[in-house]
């Protein structure tokens, strides 16, 4: 059963086409992720299927609900927590609490139990009364999950909710998307950090408004790049960068932190040529085989679609 079906969704903006045709579907409880760099489409694409935005043709069925339909019954049946964590600083944690509360329209019973649990999963129990604007990243971050699913819907939609936030809070957050969806909540989440993407059941790629790939983490880092991946390591990554890239046994190159990753071609004989190749003048400190990551993915994706 599929909590989100999208047909030929598409938003203009002028002659500016922001999202293009889209079209794909989300299981119930299912985590699904939807990345793209900066301008793609992705906070365009939410809006329009949390019923903010309306869409210049085609439609999303949200929880059984046409967006063209009835977009305010599709806003009750879902949560959204946006990039900017949708917290008013100036109120206390239990006001904010409150006020999330009475927006979507909890009865003083269900408030009560629904607010322990949001100070639970926030780890606020006893900080109700501090102000929400001088709480440490990741705490807020946690309170603002909790206010946007306060009404326990069917369908949360988190916008890179996790910017700006350290590892380890990151990692917690995670751990309450992974609770929400063993509770039955569809999860759509925005993120710009591909490590995060490894923890979702599918992914879109998306680049431009137009989707460039789709599937599972593990079936698109086995699928979209079928040449040997190496991973370089050597003292002066630029001047090394510039050298392969007239080598007759390279297809891309991409820089990861201290390391250049490089996708072999038809060429590509034995780990030995990069090291030849480079010879004394950049000296190879380590190179080996490894396995892509979906940032060798999504890197190899888009340079395919430069050069179309």
């Amino acid at each position: 059963m599929h909590s989100i079906e999208v047909k030929n969704l598409t938003k203009k903006f002028g002659e500016f086409v922001s999202v293009d045709n889209l079209n794909f579907s989300v299981k119930k409880a299912e985590v699904f992720g939807f990345l793209g760099a900066n301008g793609a489409g992705k906070s365009t694409t939410i809006k329009m299927m949390c019923g903010i935005l309306n869409p210049t043709s085609g439609t999303a069925i949200i929880g059984g609900i046409d967006i063209t339909d009835n977009p305010d019954a599709v806003k009750k049946i879902i949560g959204y927590m946006s990039q900017k964590f949708s917290l008013y600083n100036d109120l206390t944690v239990e006001e904010n609490i409150n006020f999330f509360s009475s927006v979507y329209g909890l009865d003083d019973k269900v408030l009560a139990e629904r607010k322990k649990w949001a100070l639970k999963i926030s780890d606020l129990i006893g900080n109700e009364n501090i102000l929400t604007g001088q709480l440490p990243g990741g705490i807020k971050q946690r309170l603002a999950l909790a206010t946007a699913v306060i009404h326990n819907p069917k369908i949360v939609f988190l916008d890179e909710p996790t910017s700006g936030v350290d590892p380890i809070a990151r990692r917690e957050f995670w751990d309450l998307i992974f609770e929400l969806s063993n509770l039955g909540t569809t999860v759509f989440v925005t993120t710009h950090y591909l490590e995060e993407a490894e923890y979702c059941e599918n992914i879109i790629l998306l680049d431009k408004g137009k989707i460039i790939a789709e599937g599972n983490p593990k079936e698109l880092k086995t699928e979209s790049i079928k040449n040997a991946i190496l991973e370089i390591q050597t003292l002066d990554i630029l001047g090394a960068m510039k050298e392969l890239e007239t080598a007759p046994f390279v297809k891309e190159l991409s820089v990861f932190g201290n390391k250049l990753h490089l996708i072999t071609n038809d060429n590509f004989s034995d780990i030995l040529q990069v090291q030849n190749f480079l010879g004394e003048k950049f000296p190879v400190n380590k190179v080996e085989k490894i396995s892509p990551k979906l940032e060798d993915v999504f890197i190899h994706l888009l340079s395919k679609e430069v050069v179309k």
